[in-house]
């Protein structure tokens, strides 16, 4: 079974030699295009949401189902495409329409205006984009790196998406200040033109269009299946629904709310939420430099324990430091599961299905975060933010015992 085969290799040569091993250079040159469309992103996500903010609240809300249903309903079909046709070519072709779609928004923006139909009409590209590029970038580095330094490659990733969510935002709003959201959307425009030019020196060296006796639906449906059926890809998949439920919204949800219920201004709002990503950062950084744990699947439990116990130093702070302390423990936590989980899913996956795993794995996330959300912001409406943290430090906690409970992951 091919999930066996690339572990076993892995572990039979050795971790110390393949940890300090190079980075392949094709992979590098792609992690820096990659990064600079996701600066782009950051950019132009924060310059929608403050144009949609001027419409009301109602307003924003739509902009941001605009983004979110598309990608998610279309995200299966998207992965099968990319596995079928190429995830290079996906990309490619991706990168190009959103290269036209920014650049029209930057001239219309500029001339007429930001009208709330053209801020749906731009969310609802990015989101269709999103759900063909996304599982196809998520398989890359799977078909530029070697297994053994796939928790390396994967590190580096981590880390810079991370810079970029952190460097996005104040970039955003000093474009948006200097040129609305006209100069935000040219800036996006040129880091797709970046990410092109990347594109067009990097190939996969196994990546091979097929042609499939079947159709895209049964190709996305046959992804479901194989992801089902293997053991190590069902624990991994459900583990990440787990996290992505109960680790995702503490920051982003319940760490606003308990910030207000104590009165803490923004300013330390926002140390909390840096807390948390200068702990995801710090271990991105450490695991790229050094490599990860021999077991992938302890690794990812012992993210989701200390992850655990950050959520729950947070929900119990009573001052700014004791929540800043406990984000940062809850950022490397996240850090932690999410640089050891990555590569099992990656080489659990068989090359023909690269795409189509990575795209099941960005929708149990958003259906997951979606869900959570809602019933833990209905929670706290009714009991205050204390106690759904506290729960999500608890189901956090539940999930690293369950990973170690289940001998598939536990000897991954």
């Amino acid at each position: 079974m091919t999930t066996v085969t690339r572990t076993s290799t892995a572990a039979a040569t050795g971790t110390a030699p393949a940890a300090r091993a190079p980075l392949p250079g094709p992979y590098l040159l792609w992690l820096a295009g990659t990064q600079a469309g996701l600066l782009g992103d950051a950019v132009l996500y924060f310059a929608l949401g403050w144009a949609a903010s001027a419409h009301g609240g109602g307003a924003a809300g739509l902009v941001l189902t605009a983004v979110t249903v598309p990608r998610t309903v279309l995200v299966l079909l998207g992965g099968a495409v990319a596995d079928r046709f190429g995830a290079r070519r996906v990309m490619l072709v991706g990168d190009t329409v959103m290269l036209v779609a920014t650049a029209a928004l930057a001239l219309v923006a500029g001339s007429r205006g930001t009208s709330l139909w053209l801020l749906v009409a731009a969310a609802a590209v990015i989101g269709t984009v999103d759900a063909f590029h996304l599982p196809a970038s998520g398989s890359m580095p799977g078909r530029l790196v070697p297994a053994d330094r796939l928790p390396r490659a994967l590190a580096l990733r981590q880390a810079g998406g991370q810079s970029a969510v952190l460097l996005g935002a104040p970039l955003g709003g000093l474009l948006v200040a200097v040129g609305g959201l006209s100069g935000a959307a040219a800036a996006d425009a040129a880091s797709f033109g970046t990410v092109l030019l990347v594109l067009l020196r990097v190939r996969p060296l196994e990546e091979k269009p097929y042609a499939a006796p079947t159709g895209l639906l049964r190709q996305a449906a046959s992804g479901v299946r194989l992801a089902l059926g293997d053991p190590l890809l069902r624990s991994a998949l459900l583990l990440t629904g787990a996290a992505a439920g109960a680790l995702l919204p503490v920051v982003s949800l319940l760490g606003p709310l308990l910030a207000r219920a104590h009165d803490w201004t923004a300013a330390t709002a926002g140390l909390v939420t840096g807390g948390q990503a200068a702990g995801v950062l710090a271990v991105a950084g450490l695991v790229a430099w050094r490599g990860a744990l021999p077991r992938a699947g302890v690794g990812a439990a012992a993210g989701l324990g200390t992850a655990s116990a950050g959520i729950a130093l947070l929900a119990l702070a009573a001052g700014p430091m004791a929540a800043v302390i406990g984000s940062t423990v809850t950022g490397i936590g996240s850090g932690l599961f999410a640089c050891h989980l990555g590569p099992l899913v990656l080489t659990g996956a068989p090359s023909s299905h690269l795409s189509r795993v990575q795209a099941l794995l960005t929708l149990v996330q958003s259906v997951a975060l979606v869900l959570s959300n809602a019933l833990l912001g209905l929670l706290a409406d009714t009991t205050g933010a204390a106690l759904p943290t506290l729960l999500c430090a608890l189901a956090t906690a539940t999930a690293a015992l369950t990973a170690l409970a289940t001998p598939t992951l536990r000897r991954a």
